[in-house]
Formats: C-alpha cells, sequence, structure tokens
C-alpha cells in the first residue's frame, strides 16, 4: 500500500559559477556530457538528480525525422488550437488518461490546458458540460509534465539509484465501486462477489512484485499481463451481471482494467524531514462516496437512482471548475460560501431524492444525508475523503512551487504551446470519435520497458531531429517538446484495456495506417520554453516524472481526450482532407 514519505534536509549546495566550470571542464577533456548533479530543487533537499549524460548539443543529433512521400489521396491539411499556455494554473499530480480514478497517481505534477473541469475521476458527461481555456470552444483536455529549473546543483546521485534497487514495487489499480451505475437488488449479491475478486487479483499480483527489490521489467510486465486479462474478464461479467439484472450498462469499465507497479517507497529512502504545505496544485472537491453505500436498487427506481447519480457528479464537477476559475477571489470563507455551502445544499437535495426512489419498492436507505458534505483538499498532506483507489493516498503537491517529493524546483511556464491536427500522407482522414482518449510515449520506459517511449525534444529551428536526452539549443533558439499522437483508429473503440490498442501511429516510412485501422486526424502538440543557456549547460532543467525514472527525458508523455463536439470534429476532418489550413 502506498504511504507517505517525508523528507530529509541536505547540506549547502555549490555555487553556479563552480558547476559552469565544472561543465567546462568536463566539456573540454572529453567532448562529452558525462559529470552527474544532484539537484536540491531549491530547498536544500537532496529530491531531484540531473545527470549531464542526460543533455546533448542539439547540433549533434543527426537528422532522424521521416516525411513519407505524399500519395494523390494524402489529406494534407492543418488545422490549429490556441488553448492557451495553462495561464488559469490547471496544475494537477492526477493522470485521467493512462490512471482514471487514482488521485495523485502520477506522482508527479501535469500541465493542463483545455478541460477546466477534468480530475481523475471525471465521467465523459462532465466533460462535455465543461468550461475551456479554447479559443474555439474546443472542451478537449490536453496535458503534459511540467519542466522544471533547478536553482541549485551539486555533485552526487546514486542516492536514487541506490534508494530503489532497495524498494519493493507494489500493484495500484483504479477504483471500481464507485465507477458503477445503481445496482439492481437481484445483482447486488453476485456484483459484491466480483468487487471482492477484484481485490483478491490485485492483492495477488502485489505480492507477486513485493517480493522483488529494484525493477525487474519482464516480471513487471508479466504480473501486469496476468492482472489485466483477469481484470477485463472480471469487470465484463459485472457489467453483464448488472445488465442482466435490467440495470444501465456500465460506462467506461475498460478504462479501468490497467494496473500499474509504483515504486513511491522510494521516498522512503531518500526523504525523512516533513516539510510544512504552503498550498496545492489545483484544489479539488473531496466528497463521500454514494454508489458504494447504496443497497440494491429495485428495478422501478433504476433510471431514477442513476440520473441522480450523474446528477452528484456533474455537481463535483461544476465545483471543481468553480475552483480553477476563481482562484484568488474572496477572502477566508469564499471556498465555503461560494462553492462547498452550495454544494452541499444541491447533493442533501439529491440523496434526499435517491433515498425516496429506493424507499417506494424497498427498504428506504439510512444516513444518506451524511454524505451531502464535502471539502476542498488545499494541499496539506492527506486528502479530505479516501481516494478513490485501493491504496492508500499519495502527497499533495506541496510549497509556492507545487513540488511532490523527488520533483521539486520552479515550475517553468511554456513559452507557447501549439496544438494541431493534421492529416494523413496517403489517404483521407474519418473525424476521430468524441470522447476518443489517446496518451503518446511512456511515462515508466525504466519499470515497462522503453516499446512505447518516444524521442520528443529538439530546439526551434531544428524540426528535423528529435531527441531522447534535454537538448542544449544554441543561442536565441527555445527548447522544444514535440509530441505527435497515434494517428489511426481501430474504428470501434474509445479506450482500451491499455489504453493504447484502440489506435495506432501510422508507418514511419510509408505513412499507412496497419492493417485494420482508419486514419484519423493526427494530434500534435508543441511546447516551447525560452531557457537559459547557463541553465541549459549546467543541466538545471528537468522533466517531472515518477521516481524510478529519475527525471529520464526519455520518459516524457502527453495525454489526451477528445471532447470537440461531431460537428467540429467534421469540419477538422474536412480541413484536412481539403488541405486548407484552419482554425
Amino acid at each position: 500500500m502506498r504511504r507517505r514519505y517525508p523528507r530529509r534536509l541536505s547540506p549547502a549546495t555549490t555555487s553556479t559559477t563552480t558547476r559552469l566550470a565544472l561543465v567546462a571542464v568536463v566539456l573540454a577533456a572529453s567532448g562529452v556530457l558525462t559529470a552527474t548533479f544532484v539537484s536540491g530543487g531549491g530547498r536544500g533537499t537532496a529530491d531531484a538528480a540531473t545527470s549531464l549524460s542526460a543533455f546533448v548539443a542539439i547540433e549533434r543529433v543527426r537528422p532522424n525525422v521521416a516525411r513519407p512521400p505524399l500519395d494523390p489521396k494524402a489529406s494534407t491539411g492543418r488545422f490549429t488550437v490556441d488553448c492557451g499556455t495553462n495561464r488559469t494554473g490547471k496544475f494537477s499530480p492526477d493522470n485521467p488518461v493512462a490512471q482514471p480514478g487514482v488521485k495523485n497517481g502520477a506522482e508527479h505534477v501535469h500541465d493542463f490546458v483545455g478541460n477546466l473541469a477534468i480530475t481523475a475521476n471525471s465521467s465523459d458527461a462532465d466533460l462535455a458540460a465543461s468550461g475551456t481555456t479554447c479559443e474555439n470552444g474546443d472542451r478537449s483536455s490536453y496535458f503534459w509534465p511540467v519542466v522544471r529549473i533547478d536553482r541549485s546543483v551539486r555533485s552526487g546521485g546514486g542516492d536514487v539509484r541506490a534508494a530503489l534497487a532497495a524498494t519493493s514495487g507494489t500493484v495500484t489499480c483504479p477504483a471500481v465501486r464507485d465507477r458503477l451505475p445503481a445496482v439492481p437488488v437481484p445483482a447486488r449479491a453476485a456484483v459484491d462477489r466480483r468487487l471482492a475478486e477484484l481485490d483478491r487479483l490485485e492483492a495477488a499480483a502485489d505480492r507477486r512484485i513485493l517480493g522483488t527489490r529494484g525493477v525487474d521489467v519482464r516480471l513487471n510486465n508479466d504480473v501486469l499481463q496476468w492482472l489485466r486479462v483477469r481484470r477485463a474478464a472480471t469487470l465484463t461479467g459485472l457489467g453483464d451481471t448488472i445488465r442482466a439484472a435490467g440495470g444501465q450498462a456500465p460506462a467506461g469499465l475498460v478504462s479501468l482494467t490497467d494496473c500499474d507497479v509504483s515504486y513511491d517507497g522510494i521516498h522512503a529512502s531518500l526523504h525523512t524531514t516533513d516539510t510544512a504545505a504552503a498550498s496545492a496544485a489545483t484544489p479539488q472537491v473531496s466528497c463521500p462516496s454514494v454508489r458504494d453505500r447504496l443497497p440494491g436498487v429495485p428495478r422501478q427506481a433504476l433510471a431514477e437512482v442513476d440520473r441522480a447519480l450523474a446528477e452528484l457528479d456533474r455537481q463535483v464537477s461544476e465545483a471543481n471548475q468553480r475552483l480553477v476559475t476563481s482562484r484568488g477571489e474572496g477572502g477566508a470563507g469564499f471556498v465555503e460560501n461560494a462553492v462547498l455551502g452550495p454544494l452541499r445544499a444541491r447533493r442533501t437535495a439529491v440523496l434526499d431524492r435517491i433515498a425516496i426512489a429506493i424507499g417506494r419498492d424497498g427498504p428506504r436507505p439510512q444516513g444518506l444525508d451524511a454524505l451531502a458534505r464535502c471539502s476542498v483538499d488545499q494541499g496539506k498532506g492527506q486528502p479530505a475523503t479516501p481516494p478513490a483507489s485501493s491504496a492508500s493516498p499519495l502527497p499533495e503537491p506541496q510549497g509556492p512551487n507545487l513540488e511532490l517529493p523527488h520533483n521539486t524546483g520552479r515550475i517553468l511556464r511554456p513559452e507557447a504551446v501549439v496544438i494541431e491536427y493534421r492529416g494523413n500522407p496517403v489517404s483521407k482522414v474519418v473525424p476521430m470519435p468524441r470522447f476518443l482518449r489517446e496518451l503518446t510515449g511512456d511515462a515508466k520506459p525504466t519499470s515497462r520497458g522503453p516499446a512505447n517511449a518516444r524521442a520528443i525534444w529538439t530546439c526551434s529551428g531544428f524540426g528535423d531531429r528529435l531527441s531522447d536526452k534535454y537538448p542544449i539549443c544554441p543561442a536565441g533558439r527555445q527548447v522544444q517538446r514535440v509530441q505527435d499522437f497515434p494517428g489511426c483508429w481501430d474504428g470501434r473503440n474509445t479506450d482500451s484495456a491499455n489504453h493504447r490498442d484502440h489506435v495506432a501511429f501510422a508507418d514511419r516510412a510509408t505513412g499507412a495506417c496497419p492493417r485494420g485501422f482508419t486514419a484519423i486526424p493526427q494530434l500534435r502538440i508543441t511546447v516551447s520554453y525560452d531557457i537559459p543557456r547557463g541553465v541549459q549547460l549546467s543541466g538545471r532543467y528537468a522533466l517531472d516524472s515518477f521516481p524510478e525514472e529519475n527525471h529520464n527525458p526519455f520518459s516524457d508523455h502527453n495525454d489526451f481526450v477528445n471532447v470537440n463536439s461531431t460537428r467540429t470534429m467534421q469540419r477538422i476532418a474536412a480541413c484536412l482532407n481539403s488541405g486548407r489550413n484552419c482554425r
């Protein structure tokens, strides 16, 4: 189970002058970047490690971007969306695509643009009703790990590797109980048995992982695949059980199939002194779970209870959006008076409706009114209510820099974010379906293997080359992350058990989609940063990452949920197919 780990204070760090001098000596002596530093994150803590071997002068990267020849049927247009650079300050350690239902599951902070309400628990209906930062009304969610600049760097670095070698991983799975529709009376016992089976499967997988210290990629993949197959079967059976009893088909269960191996236990070796929290990433509303407190619901009340449960979800989503758009407003009582008070009143009314609906044809549930009061998690350590996952809570982002264990330093704001949909070099594209989920790259190439990781780093003016290392750019050029998403779709699914199999990348050489897949608008997100050249040379900018990745630039990734309207997506496809540039 996951635990919270305090931080340990460290000795003073070396000066900037000494750092730059050491870099010059290393470069002059060897011609390569080999010195290793441990970052203090600007707080005197041995949290972040940056190795200069993870940096490369972009001029030394050979051109490697393939541009397939264009077929006469090619869709050559380009559709650009302006969603800003996250000036609203929506940051979160949630990953709603790769880890739905797991609070703080990323263990690092993401920049979010577009959808304002999204959290790890957002339903499709919640996303569709949200506000957005995009100028054209696009409610899609686009998010990626933040980049930080460390104020201080000093020699060392073996502590992270040593801590990882002594750490056993733990298995964490998305919660299912609070994502279900109303459960009919005849299905209640069978559903409970299947939920208990999910718990047993996770515990069995966890025991296998706990038997090994350090990272064993083969074991991790074997265990997760074993667990994925069995969870998929159990979730399918769970849905079938509810439907057979007259209930609503559960939505999005496939997204809850995949589990993960976490190495957050590494923090126990690295951090021994607690640090006071000053502020959270974007605060979120935490409300008591309702679905798992309900008895079996009589058939006559199923539709009404389902509508009420969806309304409760929508209320929380609207409150979370209010927290984003009202940051800095009001005094000490603003959140209570403007967000939590009205939310409590609305929840009380809906909970009363649920009790009445069930009580007409069965025993009326007692005590639901106690579930009306919610809290706002202000990043003081523990969530206001237990997270919707089977694991104990991870630390909240802390302090003015929204720091997490091992991910410290000042967040660097992007200078520009370009979101564009592109065509296919050999065929026309069809509109992507609404609520399609996609990810690119892999946040865990160390613990899961590099098969899905992608080289994304470059400098402005060097678009013909991408690196799996942090680039050192010529003076006046920006550091860039160019992240291409899969541009082929299986034609049926908006997600898959591993969040990858329903989409695919086109062939790099030919541009053709794999057999059985159809070309859709391919999303490309380019994030640009103005980073002082001295910071680049001294290895003081780094990506937020999982602890075992140790800021590995090859662990960069990006996630996307398509919440464009059907009409807008049709307009995007038409633009690409006609070869135009559109906004």
